[in-house]
């Protein structure tokens, strides 16, 4: 009763301002007035106000949006929680195939690096060439965080 009661005097002053800005001769603006002021008693009219009184001072209403909510946090903290625990069901961790090597290679990776052949010699005067350890330091980082 209060709420119908209230979109009515709103929709009363709408109308007035529109009638002083008809007046002024903005008959644009004053149609608009108009129109905004004719919502709040259209929504009277139709129930919908009573229908979100209904909700919003309902106990029980509020009880069912606090256990949705509450089913929500402990859906997502669970999920989270499973992604985060190593022995979780979420995604299984890349385990190791039998035989393979046990640190990442990159998939374009030549055989030297992959330690499976000797390096070979460019001429056959000269002894192969040793491993080069450019990238030691880049690989210590790598295997520092886990890489």
């Amino acid at each position: 009763m209060l709420a119908e009661t209230i979109c009515s005097a709103v929709s009363a002053a709408g109308l007035g301002i529109a009638a002083v800005t008809a007046y002024r001769r903005r008959f644009l603006a004053a149609a608009r007035i108009t129109a905004y002021s004719l919502v709040p008693v259209g929504l009277v009219l139709t129930g919908v106000v009573e229908w979100l009184t209904g909700i919003v001072f309902n106990p029980t209403v509020w009880i069912g949006f606090g256990l949705l909510g509450l089913a929500w946090l402990i859906l997502f903290t669970t999920r989270a929680v499973e992604r985060r625990s190593p022995g979780g069901t979420g995604k299984p961790a890349k385990r190791a195939k039998a035989g393979a090597s046990p640190e990442p290679v990159a998939p374009a990776a030549s055989k030297p690096s992959l330690g499976t052949a000797a390096p070979t010699a460019t001429r056959r005067d000269q002894p192969p060439a040793a491993p080069a350890d450019d990238f030691s330091d880049i690989e210590a980082i790598l295997k520092k965080h886990g890489i």
